[in-house]
């Protein structure tokens, strides 16, 4: 039976700011971030055992990537003029992936900023027609093979765009998305199911030639643990309804009705590492909920099935909080891309 709806005034939108668009193991090492937290900082951290700090740490640096490995790491920005002018500079230098993706960017023209450029010399920018809203960039140090930022099949091709960008390499292919907001009391939720269908095809077709690294902000809470007052959002709350975890569940476990050789498995890799840790990426700056520590586990990475035995590390970079309403994820996996 479906939970009741939470009340409205703590009821939580998956993004102020669009709707307002609002079998590996635990053996995998774990790497932290040395942080000094700002003067403000009591070192709170909340239930869940995630900090509770509303502003960019004042020193940040990460343990070196284990060797043969390449780093990626997703970042929904929210606004990355906004988020540049709290210290986004000081995340990207200490984390220094191979590939960052940033999703929600909200830009209307490629930037043009020479110290990302030096960093990442093939940068890739999806800007959505609506000025100041979505946009999804994939930075990389790696030239690909070619780039692509339809979802074939959609219909409608003007609400893709800002959406999703695919880098093809050698040895995989990269997506990183911002996937569609159900929106406000679930206005969008025939538009979000409308891009499921079309991206569930298209990840598995890509799996057929090489397999997937997908990542970005799914907008989605798989699992009840994967968000706060779980019972009160169910099929109330954009991002925790069943169509919408249906649909990433089949992604990720085909159905049984479907032929094996037409439906790969994925693996959504934090979770598979971490099974039981009730930790978030998205924390909204309404309510004080960072404070509180109320949140959702909406960034992901999602690999193909066959090459999970390579990632190395998959972490949430909790402390860093405040350039965005979004905390950051990284993973390592074995190279080359």
């Amino acid at each position: 039976m479906a939970p009741k709806r939470a009340s409205s005034s703590k009821r939580k939108a998956i993004s102020d700011s669009e709707d307002e668009d609002t079998s590996l193991t635990k053996t995998s090492s774990s790497k932290k971030a040395k942080i000094s937290p700002p003067s403000t900082s009591n070192n709170v951290v909340s239930s869940s055992g995630q900090p509770t700090n509303k502003v960019l740490p004042v020193h940040i640096s990460f343990p070196e990537r284990q060797q043969g490995t390449v780093r990626l790491a997703t970042f929904n920005v929210c606004g990355l003029a906004a988020s540049q002018k709290k210290g986004l500079s000081f995340y990207i230098a200490a984390e220094d992936p191979d590939i960052l993706v940033l999703t929600e960017t909200k830009v209307n023209n490629e930037p043009v900023d020479l110290a990302l450029k030096n960093r990442f010399p093939h940068c890739y920018w999806a800007i959505a027609e609506k000025k100041g809203y979505s946009g999804t960039a994939i930075l990389s140090k790696h030239q690909p093979i070619s780039v692509d930022r339809t979802l074939p099949g959609h219909p409608d091709p003007a609400s893709v765009k800002g959406r999703i960008i695919t880098l093809e390499f050698e040895n995989h292919y990269v997506i990183g998305t911002y996937v569609p907001n159900a929106g406000a009391e679930l206005k969008n939720l025939n538009g979000k199911m409308e891009w499921n269908i079309h991206f569930t095809k298209y990840i598995r077709d890509l799996d057929k030639i090489k397999p997937v690294i997908w990542t970005g902000d799914l907008n989605v809470a798989p699992t009840e643990i994967d968000l706060c007052n779980a019972k009160k959002n169910w099929n109330k709350t954009p991002g925790y309804t069943e169509a919408e975890t249906t649909a990433y569940r089949n992604i990720l476990n085909p159905p049984e009705s479907e032929p094996e050789n037409e439906a790969p498995r994925f693996v959504d890799i934090w979770r598979n590492l971490h099974p039981d840790d009730k930790h978030f990426t998205y924390f909204s700056y309404r309510f004080n909920c960072r404070q509180k520590g109320i949140g959702w586990r909406l960034d992901m990475f999602v690999l193909s099935e066959r090459i999970i035995d390579r990632v190395k590390m998959c972490e949430i970079r909790s402390e860093i909080y405040g350039a965005s309403d979004h905390c950051p994820l990284t993973m390592e996996i074995e190279g080359p891309l």
